[in-house]
C-alpha cells in the first residue's frame, strides 16, 4: 500500500508480519542509549548511528567516544560522526543509506532541512517535555528550577524551528520534591524510550497522525553553563533548594568559600524566620545553614575545589567556619 493508509510506503516486513522500519539513530549522551537499546529490542532495524565526534579531554587529550557510540560499537553498527549534519559528506551517507526514519534523542546539533527531508518519515525527535513547555537543550533541568509538579517527555516530528514540530505523542512524569535533574532524567529516558518505540510502531502501520503544537504555554530552556549554576545566596531558600536540585549532577551547584569555589549538592530548605543573613554560615547540632533571602538551607554535601564530595558537617569541622563567616562573597 502507498502512503494514504496500510503499511507506510518504505517500510519493511516486521516480526510476525508487523511493518517495520529502517532507522538511522540519532543522539550522543547516556539518556540516549535507553531510547536506542529499546529500538535494538524493537522489531525495527537500526541501521547506523549518527553521533558528535569524539571529544578531547584529560591532560593527554585523548579522545573520547559519546556513549551512543560506544553503545553501537558494541552492537557492531555503523557509526556516523559528521563535524556537521550539513557536510554534504554525511547527507551522501544519509542518502546511501535508504532509512525510512530517524529518531533522534539528545543528538546535539541542528539538523538542516536537506537533511529531515532525506527518510520517507522524517525525523522523530524525543523531547523531554510536556511539548510546548520547555522548548530548548535543558527542559529537564528548567522544569524543576521553575517548580513544576508535571512534566514528562513527547515526540514529535523534527521541523528547522527549535523543537517546533507537531507531536505524535506524550508520557508524564511527577517531579517529587527531592528530584535532582539526574533522578527525573533517568525515569524519563526509560519512559521516553517506550514512548519513541510506540511512535515508531504507529508510524510504521500508519495509526499515528501528529498533531500541532498549541499555540499557549510555550517556554524555553536554553542550555545551563557553569555561570549560570552559581547559587544565589539572596533567593528564598525553597528557590535555593529547587535550583540546585535543577543542576545536579551537571553543571553541578557552586558557590564560593574564602575565594575558593565549593560545589554544593542538594540542600533541605527551612523556611521561616531566620538570624542568618544571604550566605551566612551557622553550625547547629551537627547541621551546617546557610542563610538565604527567605528562611535557611541545611547544606548536604560539599565539594572543597580539588577534593573529594563529602558531608557537609565533615567539611565544616575541616574549614571552621568564624561567627558571621559567609559563602559567596
Amino acid at each position: 500500500m502507498g502512503r494514504d493508509g496500510g503499511v507506510p510506503a518504505g517500510a519493511r516486513p516486521g516480526r510476525e508480519g508487523e511493518p517495520a522500519l529502517r532507522l538511522l539513530f540519532a543522539g550522543t549522551p547516556a539518556p540516549a542509549v535507553v531510547a536506542l537499546e529499546a529500538l535494538l529490542a524493537s522489531r525495527h532495524e537500526v541501521v547506523a548511528v549518527l553521533t558528535r565526534p569524539d571529544a578531547r579531554s584529560g591532560r593527554g587529550r585523548s579522545a573520547s567516544r559519546s556513549p551512543v557510540a560506544e553503545r553501537a560499537d558494541a552492537a557492531g553498527l555503523p557509526v556516523l560522526q559528521p563535524r556537521s549534519p550539513r557536510d554534504p559528506e554525511f547527507l551522501e551517507q544519509l542518502a546511501a543509506l535508504d532509512v525510512d526514519c530517524a529518531p533522534v534523542v539528545a543528538y546535539g546539533a541542528l539538523v538542516p532541512q536537506a537533511a529531515l527531508d532525506l527518510p520517507r518519515h522524517g525525523w522523530v525527535n524525543l523531547h523531554f517535555s510536556l511539548l510546548p513547555a520547555w522548548r530548548g537543550a535543558a527542559p529537564v533541568q528548567h522544569a524543576i528550577m521553575a517548580g513544576d509538579e508535571i512534566t514528562g517527555a513527547s515526540t514529535f516530528r523534527l521541523e528547522a524551528g527549535l523543537d517546533t514540530g507537531p507531536v505524535f505523542g506524550t508520557v508524564t512524569e511527577v517531579i517529587s520534591p527531592r528530584d535532582t535533574a539526574g533522578d527525573l532524567l533517568g525515569r524519563l529516558a526509560v519512559s521516553g524510550a517506550g514512548l519513541l518505540v510506540a511512535t515508531l510502531d504507529g508510524i510504521a502501520d500508519g495509526s499515528l497522525v501528529a498533531e500541532p503544537q498549541p499555540a499557549e504555554g510555550i517556554s524555553l530552556a536554553p542550555r545551563i553553563e557553569t555561570a549560570d549554576a552559581r547559587v544565589d545566596w539572596q533567593l528564598p531558600g525553597h528557590v535555593v533548594d529547587r535550583r540546585i536540585r535543577g543542576v545536579t549532577p551537571a553543571p553541578g551547584a557552586w558557590t564560593t568559600w574564602r575565594g575558593d569555589r565549593l560545589r554544593v549538592g542538594p540542600v533541605e530548605s527551612r523556611p521561616g524566620p531566620s538570624p542568618l543573613a544571604p550566605g551566612e554560615l551557622a553550625v547547629d547540632s551537627g547541621s551546617v545553614l546557610v542563610g538565604t533571602g527567605n528562611g535557611v538551607v541545611a547544606l548536604g554535601a560539599v565539594q572543597p575545589a580539588g577534593k573529594r564530595m563529602l558531608p557537609a558537617a565533615d567539611w565544616a569541622r575541616g574549614a571552621r567556619p568564624q561567627p558571621g563567616e559567609r559563602v559567596g562573597t
